[in-house]
């Protein structure tokens, strides 16, 4: 859909901000602008027109009037260009704010302080409460002279919204997660406390090793929220030292072993000589750890872990040097359509339980040190998971 143009057929300045959109005629015209910018050569093809911006767009003179009105404003606002175009700005588009009050009164662009150059984005409402994110930019002929013309940008609020449901659906979910060790911890001391004489030494030391372990499982959690912040701020630190990821490897092995698994179902392999690995050993061993217990816990079978050199093309920057990391198992893998899915937050995949927020953590971490990983099906059937670390640099070279 193109902007509808009316008008005597004369171009102002605004034309060549606005890709030589025609504008209405006005109450007086309008100073005589600089000569159009090159760069915005409609001959050379770099002068983008109104429809082609992602965001709605409404212009509007010096008096007020709009002028222009493109696709996207119209898709998101509802209104009809042919309604639009021509009217008082105040009247084409009758915003309010969340109390009720009318922002274009509130605002004045035309009447109010001549030092301001805008307005910043804000939510507000059109008539039968449909909301859009509007900012305003106020061009004048010089600092505190009148506003010639009136920028407006349009969003719609679907982003924002699918933000704040999965903030909302974060703090939910840690909200559950939360409830049932801190109630297990609260009702086993009160239990303690208050009938300490009544139980056996056996009693009082299985009470106590619960609530050692749904301390620990809160600690892990409170760990997760605040890897999840760094990932999403890009604050992830990375202290850099050396590492034996095949040692490290054998290291998480052993511990499952240890803790209950049969032997014969972790399989090790490494082909050397390995590159030298610089890289963050707890980080390290974060990710190794995840990936281990996915596969011990939603796997079947043998658990086979290959540590090699990775190839060149699998690096994002140019290296030569990392090392690869393939964990897979014999179970009934990851389903096609929902790869795309497993380095996101809250995938659970079939089986529910956990936070879903491991492998959103595993992805970050691998990333922060200029690795990557990647999910497939493992040659027995089960799932693949493959992750590769440049050698990188010691932190104080970093």
């Amino acid at each position: 859909m193109g902007v509808t143009a009316r008008g005597n057929g004369t171009h102002t300045r605004e034309d060549a901000a606005l890709g030589a959109v025609t504008v209405l005629p006005a109450q007086e015209p309008p100073a005589a602008g600089p000569g159009p910018d090159p760069c915005r050569s409609t001959a050379d093809g770099y002068a983008p027109h109104p429809d082609d911006l992602p965001d709605g767009l409404l212009v509007a003179d010096h008096a007020g009037r709009v002028v222009c009105f493109n696709a996207a404003a119209a898709r998101i606002t509802g209104l009809r260009p042919q309604d639009v175009l021509g009217r008082p700005v105040e009247q084409a588009l009758p915003l309010e704010d969340l109390e009720g009050r009318r922002w274009w009164q509130l605002t004045d662009p035309y009447g109010g302080l001549a030092i301001r150059t805008g307005q910043p984005e804000r939510n507000l409402l059109l008539p039968g409460g449909r909301e859009v994110l509007v900012a305003a930019r106020y061009v004048r002929e010089r600092p505190t002279g009148p506003v010639l013309r009136l920028v407006v940008t349009l969003r719609g609020t679907e982003a924002r919204r699918r933000t704040e449901r999965s903030h909302a659906e974060l703090i939910a979910t840690v909200a559950h997660e939360l409830r049932s060790p801190l109630t297990s911890v609260k009702g086993f001391t009160a239990t303690l406390l208050a009938k300490w004489e009544r139980f056996t030494d056996d009693q009082k030391k299985l009470m106590l090793e619960t609530v050692d372990a749904d301390a620990n499982r809160v600690t892990r959690l409170i760990a997760e929220l605040l890897d999840i912040s760094r990932i999403d701020s890009g604050r992830l630190e990375v202290r850099r030292q050396p590492v034996d990821l095949a040692a490290a490897v054998r290291r998480h092995v052993d511990a499952h072993i240890a803790a209950g698994q049969p032997q014969d179902r972790f399989t090790v392999r490494v082909a050397g000589p390995l590159p030298e690995l610089w890289a963050d050993p707890d980080k390290v061993d974060q990710v190794l750890g995840n990936l281990l217990e996915n596969a011990v816990r939603h796997g079947e079978g043998e658990v086979t872990i290959d540590v090699a050199p990775a190839h060149p093309g699998e690096l994002t920057e140019r290296r030569c040097d990392a090392t690869a990391v393939t964990v897979s198992d014999e179970g009934p893998g990851i389903p096609e359509e929902s790869m795309s899915r497993v380095f996101t937050r809250f995938w659970r995949g079939s089986k529910r339980g956990g936070t879903g927020l491991g492998l959103y953590i595993v992805k970050g971490i691998v990333e922060a040190h200029g690795g990557t990983i990647t999910v497939g099906r493992a040659a027995g059937g089960g799932a693949e998971f493959r992750f590769t670390l440049p050698v990188g640099a010691p932190a104080y070279m970093a």
